[in-house]
Formats: structure tokens, C-alpha cells, sequence
């Protein structure tokens, strides 16, 4: 909020706000559309696969996300109305819990893309043997480790935000599990035609391979929503950090509150692409409302 402050001093750029009608809109609709296929995932026995189970931790972390902002939201309103302070010391709790959030989040879906990827990449180049390496409990096992580690580095990162050497490392990460990820795509998409040939001769080698690219396909869509949504807002991170009193950078981090709404969309889009891409969740759906009806 000081550097926000100090920013509108040093540069022409005005500071662009969301209104909160569409802040508290978009933020509940990607909550309730990620509760939803949670609710799918379980209801559906046929969809207690690892790969449904990644990207259910993909879905909890983008509810963290809305969630994290949604609180965000109101701390700011509440601090504006009187009723909150700036500097006590539960509002400083506060917002260390919703620093932590906002880091779990982050980090939750950085490690569920990973997790969907090497998913993706076993299925399609080891297809004769995935059931046999990327068991359901081998599967719950990744996710427990995951969100272990997640949440004790984002509770570690919120409270030793102010370091600079938490902050680099921290920042460091996102562009570098981005990095990993982008070249398992393109390893993966360049033996995808070799593979293919060399399972030619199985009766069913070309209905899975094109299941299989296809939800390579799928991941693809994952990761470069995920990459638009939360870049900005990293950037801001580290502009706000490292530049807060440059005039550039005071200008771009005048788009703050579009910076956090993007994040926000993000778990709107998810889901949509779940249903789009998977015609299993999209019968599951039906059949919820259908049943609901």
C-alpha cells in the first residue's frame, strides 16, 4: 500500500481498480466451478484415476487462489472502513496467513501441473506399463509429499518475506519450474511420432495414442492459461521488490488489482477446460444437475 502510495508521486500512471461487484463475481464463480469437479472426481468412481487426482490438486489450488484474493479483498475494505488497522499486530497475523495462502497456492499449482505433465509424459511413452508405475496410492503418495512441501515453504516464505534471499529464490522458482516443464513438452512432442510408429502394429495402438495426445494437448491449454494468469502478478512481485520507487515499475504495478483478478480467472478457465477436454467429467456433470433437478 506505501509503495502504491509513493508510486502515484513519481509517475503519470493512474492506479486501475476492479470493482468489487466483479472481484467478489469472478472469485466466487471459480470457487464454486473448482468445488464442482471435486464433487465429480469423487461422485464418479471412474474418474478415481492419478491423473484425476492431480488435477484435483491443480482445482484446490486455484480455489486457494480465489480465496486468498477474496480475503485480500475484504482485509483491504475492512482497513479502509476503520474497523482494521494497518500495523497491529493481529493484522500483521492476518496478512502473514494470507501471504501463506497466496504462496501455497503458487506453489500448489506449479507442483500439480508438474505432476499432470509427468503423468502425461509416462502415458504416452510408457503405455504398456503406466498402470504398473503410476499406481492410484503411488499417486497419493506425490500429492502428500507436494502439499507438504508446499505448505511448509509457504508458511516459511510468509514469515521470512522481508529477506531478500527468501524472495529471490522464491521468484527464482516459478520460471524455473516452467523452464522443466516446457522441455518435457518438447521432448515429449518430438518422440510422440517415433513412439507411435513403433507401436504401430498393436490393435489399439491409435485410439490410445490419440487419447494420450490429447491430453498432452489438454496440459498444454494448463500451463499457458496458468503462465498468463499468474506472470503478471509475479512480475509484480519482483518489481515491487526490487524497483518499487522507478517510474516503469511504479507504472506497471498501477495495474494491480487486474494483475490479482487475472489470477482469479484462472480458476474459471481450469475447470472450463476440464469439461471441455474430458467427455467423462462432462457426463458427470449432467448427471449432477440432471440429478439435482
Amino acid at each position: 500500500e506505501n509503495i502504491s502510495d509513493f508510486s502515484l508521486n513519481i509517475t503519470d500512471c493512474t492506479q486501475v481498480v476492479v470493482p468489487e461487484e466483479v472481484f467478489f463475481t469472478v472469485a466466487a464463480a471459480g470457487i464454486l466451478e473448482n468445488l464442482l469437479v471435486l464433487i465429480a472426481v469423487v461422485r464418479n468412481k471412474n474418474l478415481h484415476l492419478p491423473m484425476y487426482f492431480f488435477i484435483c490438486s491443480l482445482a484446490i489450488s486455484d480455489m486457494l487462489g480465489s480465496l486468498y484474493k477474496t480475503l485480500e479483498n475484504i482485509f483491504i475494505i475492512l482497513c479502509k472502513m476503520g474497523y482494521l488497522t494497518r500495523r497491529g499486530d493481529f493484522e500483521k497475523k492476518l496478512d502473514d496467513a494470507m501471504d501463506s495462502m497466496f504462496i501455497l497456492s503458487l506453489l500448489g499449482s506449479i507442483f500439480s501441473l508438474l505432476a499432470i505433465a509427468a503423468d502425461r509424459y509416462i502415458t504416452i511413452f510408457y503405455a504398456l506399463r503406466y498402470h504398473n508405475i503410476m499406481t492410484l496410492r503411488r499417486a497419493l503418495v506425490i500429492l502428500a509429499i507436494i502439499w507438504t512441501f508446499c505448505a511448509g515453504s509457504s508458511i516459511a516464505i510468509a514469515l521470512f518475506s522481508y529477506e531478500a534471499a527468501t524472495v529471490i529464490p522464491f521468484t527464482i522458482l516459478f520460471p524455473l519450474m516452467m523452464f522443466f516443464i516446457l522441455c518435457l513438452y518438447i521432448h515429449m512432442f518430438l518422440l510422440a511420432r517415433s513412439h507411435a510408429k513403433k507401436i504401430a502394429s498393436l490393435p489399439t495402438s491409435t485410439v490410445h495414442q490419440k487419447t494420450n495426445m490429447k491430453g498432452a494437448i489438454t496440459l498444454t491449454i494448463f500451463l499457458g492459461v496458468f503462465l498468463c494468469c499468474w506472470a503478471p502478478f509475479v512480475l509484480h512481485i519482483l518489481l515491487a521488490r526490487f524497483c518499487p520507487h522507478n517510474p516503469y515499475c511504479a507504472c506497471y504495478m498501477s495495474i494491480f488489482h487486474v494483475n490479482g483478478t487475472l489470477i482469479m480467472c484462472n480458476a474459471i478457465i481450469d475447470p472450463m477446460i476440464f469439461a471441455f477436454r474430458s467427455p467423462e467429467l462432462r457426463s458427470t456433470f449432467k448427471k449432477m444437475f440432471c440429478c439435482a433437478r
